[in-house]
């Protein structure tokens, strides 16, 4: 039960992991979150981290590597993790087949046009953080959080022109991924225009719980 979920932002790639996470019992891992929980906790690992970030370089892909390798030798880990975010490139990924060889790639496949819709009809509140969507998820009241009566706003990134250039760098950086994993045969697709609750039944299918 090993897997990296790969995919452009908006394909459902998180909304899912939370699912799969909470059914098999698996931790849900992304790189900001271990980079985070490093620093916090000043390992010698989350100090080198943190001079580098303070520094306004780029965290190599040897430490990265190194904070996943940390994260996997936990024990929550033993029946298995979803890596979300990691690996981008292919030097980690090749890195990464060092460290973890037995794992399977979800590659959410998605049309441009479902991601700009979805991410650009995303809203949240300036209060409290919850999430909405003017199209599959809209508040009570326009512009109304339901929870707290916050203000809801659009975020920069899910502007069209930030969710364009973020494609772009994901067709750059991390599409190839999918050809790497493809030559392993580790990787599975499944349909990220689906919704959640019937994507989850799909990964059910796929991959029986134990």
């Amino acid at each position: 039960m090993n897997f990296i979920f790969l995919g452009p932002p908006g394909a459902g790639k998180g909304s899912l992991a939370v699912k799969v996470a909470e059914d098999y019992k698996i931790p849900h891992i992304s790189t900001g979150d271990i980079f985070r929980a490093a620093i916090k906790n000043q390992t010698p690992l989350g100090v080198k981290v943190k001079a580098i970030i303070d520094s306004g370089s780029l965290v190599s892909d040897e430490i990265t590597c190194e904070l996943v390798k940390d994260r996997l030798s936990q024990p929550d880990t033993k029946k298995g993790f979803i890596l979300d975010g990691f690996p981008r490139t292919i030097p980690q990924a090749e890195m990464f087949t060092t460290i973890c060889p037995d794992v399977t790639v979800i590659n959410f496949q998605i049309a441009d046009d479902v991601v700009i819709k979805r991410l650009s009809t995303r809203r949240v509140c300036k209060k409290c953080g919850a999430n909405y969507n003017i199209l599959t998820l809209p508040p009570k009241t326009e512009g109304v959080c339901d929870e707290c009566g916050g203000e809801l706003y659009q975020r920069d990134d899910d502007k069209q022109e930030s969710i364009l250039h973020c494609m772009d760098v994901y067709r750059e950086q991390t599409e190839p991924l999918i050809d790497f994993y493809r030559k392993k045969g580790q990787i599975k697709d499944i349909d990220g225009a689906t919704q959640t609750a019937q994507l989850l039944e799909e990964f059910k299918k796929l991959f029986p719980a134990e």
